[in-house]
């Protein structure tokens, strides 16, 4: 009897993960699109600053409010990883991407970001994937990377580049902060890397600040509000607890949803085109990590 109950509330913990992981990645899926529409009439900078500096202050005070106790000594430097690759360097470097490419083409990379947080799954969280893990996950890159060499001349190698430093830091922040979310809960983590940000973020935003506000259309400033508020916080509550309950590199893969849910959007409101090659590599993609799950544990 005991063991029954202790499997069921096993199984139920994994399905609440899914759950939660499912939520994330859905709100997550606006980020690309939103954060296309914010570029357009602000610096990439600029945009990457005011959102954690939005996303902070409601953070802040939400720890505040509920009176929350300081993570230990212990957790610091983890709150730190998690700041400087889900925080600062994952929205900075996907932001300037988008100067240079469209929102459908980045998500293409997003197709990664599954592989890339299982790897860090097992670096930081001692996960350990069957071998056959290994061949799914390089048969995915090499798609990845294959395909934005094929498409070099009608895109831009630098936006390209930008967007795999993104994937490689924001799945280092995913990793991270799931293996923290264990101890300390999940909006707790995100909530505290964004506070560790502040510092640095608030005083910046004087320093790169719009030359005009005026100029700005409203589209922009609901494309940052919706990465300030959504990307940048409510999103992460979600997805920490449910890779904390189901695991990182298993809920993981629930990332594959992404891309298909961003073109939509992005073809939705961007009038973005989406080509048959685009979706063919996602397909590829898909079907990769879709192995690469089947061998996660």
């Amino acid at each position: 009897m005991i063991s029954t109950t202790t499997g069921s509330l096993a199984t139920s913990k994994i399905s609440g993960g899914w759950l939660n992981g499912f939520i994330g990645v859905l709100i997550f899926s606006g980020s690309m699109p939103a954060t296309k529409i914010a570029v357009m009439d602000m610096s990439p900078v600029f945009v990457t600053i005011a959102r954690a500096s939005i996303a902070g202050l409601l953070a802040l005070a939400v720890l505040i409010l509920l009176r929350e106790k300081r993570p230990a000594k212990s957790s610091l430097w983890s709150l730190v990883i998690v700041a400087f690759g889900a925080v600062i360097g994952f929205p900075l470097l996907s932001a300037l991407a988008l100067a240079h490419i469209s929102s459908a083409h980045s998500l293409v990379f997003l197709g990664l970001l599954p592989l890339v947080t299982a790897i860090f799954a097992v670096l930081r969280g001692g996960e350990r994937p069957k071998p056959v893990f290994w061949f799914f996950s390089a048969l995915g890159s090499l798609l990845v990377v294959g395909y934005a060499v094929y498409q070099g001349i009608n895109t831009s190698p630098l936006g390209d580049l930008l967007m795999l430093a993104a994937i490689v830091l924001c799945g280092l922040g995913y990793a991270e902060g799931a293996r923290l979310s264990k101890t300390i809960g999940g909006w707790q983590v995100i909530s505290w890397a964004l506070v560790i940000s502040l510092p640095l973020m608030l005083p910046l935003i004087f320093v790169f600040k719009p030359v005009s506000l005026s100029a700005i259309s409203p589209g922009a400033w609901m494309g940052l509000a919706y990465i300030s508020l959504f990307s940048m916080f409510i999103g992460f509550i979600f997805w920490y607890k449910g890779l904390a309950q189901g695991g990182i590199a298993s809920v993981g893969q629930l990332q594959l949803l992404q891309p298909f849910f961003g073109l939509a959007l992005a073809a939705t409101l961007l009038h973005e085109e989406v080509s048959l090659n685009m979706l063919a590599v996602m397909v590829g993609i898909i079907l990769c990590v879709a192995g690469s799950k089947k061998f996660a544990k």
